[in-house]
């Protein structure tokens, strides 16, 4: 696996190539792929970026949850998450300090099964709003793109 300038060893490693979208991930010990549908030119060979994105938040959300429920021993019997993408206006987004332009909004639907009092359902949605990946997404984020290095021939 590559090494990054700051001798860090990279967590997700993506190949491709110019004669398609689809994509190779390299994640830990498990292997992906993504692609883009065929409407979009794709072979739809797995998820596109979009879902993607979508699955990182829908997982980090479901498992946050679990995982309140389960130090507090609360009733929680089963959690799902819903998730959608899309871009409107940011004039017709009265919570969004943005007003002009268009926003990305992703709207999140969480279903909690189980004999839950009110108290307890309104704490598991209000701890579904602060999984460690809802956080990232809402915060600034620094990406820093480079150039890789080439290693020396051997």
């Amino acid at each position: 696996m590559p090494t990054q300038s700051n001798d860090k060893t990279a967590d997700v490693v993506v190949r491709g190539d110019v004669r398609s979208f689809k994509q190779e991930i390299v994640a830990g010990k498990h292997h992906l792929i993504a692609d883009e549908p065929v409407s979009e030119g794709g072979s739809a060979a797995g998820p596109n970026p979009y879902d993607y994105l979508l699955t990182a938040l829908g997982v980090c959300t479901s498992m946050t949850v679990g995982l309140y429920a389960r130090r507090k021993r609360m009733p929680l019997e089963s959690i799902t998450v819903s998730l959608s993408h899309s871009r409107i206006y940011a004039i017709d987004c009265e919570e969004c300090e943005t007003k002009e332009g268009m926003l990305d909004r992703i709207d999140v639907e969480v279903e909690l099964t189980g004999s839950l009092s009110a108290e307890q359902h309104a704490k598991l949605m209000e701890i579904a709003g602060k999984c460690p990946v809802h956080r990232t997404l809402t915060s600034e984020i620094n990406i820093r793109l480079r150039t890789a290095q080439k290693s020396p021939a051997s």
